[in-house]
């Protein structure tokens, strides 16, 4: 079940857990960032391949593309037994902005998305079904857990795709986890 806490810049939480979708989207909305509820136009097995994928949410993501000019689209999986899931963990851990929007469609699995507004940090725990779009300039980090599990859709304007503007920030560390979220929500 998607989830959002939301946070002061101490890592305190300012709320209870928020799991209605609707709800979710509510109070994403005024920042910026879409959350939607996408559903494939056709069932898909748990090893359908890029191209599958696609096809599933043609509509969608061709709806998202005229409306931003997405450039470029994939298809990317993440699993337990990946040998470089540390090191991939790793890099999206650390605050970063980007010049483009984050737009991540969780086709398979869960991660969780924090993002850095004003004076208030927003955990959005995303799952199968889950789109969600981060604007771009806005701080954010994601977490995929010690053992991640999912694919996504990717959509981006610039054509190189991920590049990511650090901020050098040590907030991350003050929140609690993928795994701590996951196990206390």
């Amino acid at each position: 079940m998607s989830r959002l806490a939301i946070y002061d810049e101490q890592g305190l939480i300012t709320g209870d857990f928020i799991a209605d979708h609707a709800a979710i989207a509510a109070q994403l909305q005024p920042l910026g960032v879409r959350f939607e509820r996408w559903q494939a136009n056709r069932p898909l097995s748990t090893d359908a391949q890029s191209e599958e994928v696609l096809a599933a949410y043609a509509e969608q993501v061709k709806r998202l593309t005229d409306e931003y000019g997405f450039r470029s689209v994939d298809v990317v999986r993440v699993s337990p037994d990946n040998p470089k899931r540390d090191e991939l963990r790793a890099k999206f851990l650390a605050e970063h902005t980007h010049s483009d929007f984050e737009v991540r469609f969780f086709v398979e699995g869960r991660g969780l998305f924090y993002l850095h507004v004003k004076n208030r940090v927003y955990l959005v725990l995303c799952e199968l079904g889950d789109l969600i779009s981060v604007p771009a300039k806005v701080a954010h980090w994601f977490d995929m857990g010690r053992e991640p599990d999912f694919k996504c859709i990717r959509l981006f304007v610039i054509p190189d795709g991920w590049v990511a503007q650090f901020t050098e920030s040590n907030i991350a560390r003050a929140f609690p986890d993928f795994d701590q979220f996951v196990s206390a929500a």
